[in-house]
């Protein structure tokens, strides 16, 4: 019966090891995510100012080609 016992406290041990390796794991993945939504925010406002410089390029595009076209209908 000792066996028994001395095998008990040592697979406990060897548990609570593991346990404490596998929170360092999960502390380590979840400041990685934290870190990952924050770059993902960045992203797409960069993304969001890039739509709106281009919808500005557009437009200033389309009034400078409506100009040029009246000034040559006009002659």
């Amino acid at each position: 019966m000792k066996r028994k016992q001395k095998t008990t406290s040592a697979t406990s041990i060897r548990l609570s090891a593991h346990e404490k390796i596998c929170a360092e794991r999960m502390q380590t993945l979840i400041k990685t995510i934290d870190e990952l939504r924050g770059d993902v925010k960045d992203l797409r406002s960069d993304m969001n100012k890039g739509k709106g410089v281009i919808a500005f390029l557009i437009i200033v595009g389309g009034l400078v080609g409506s100009i040029l076209a009246i000034l040559k209908f006009v002659k």
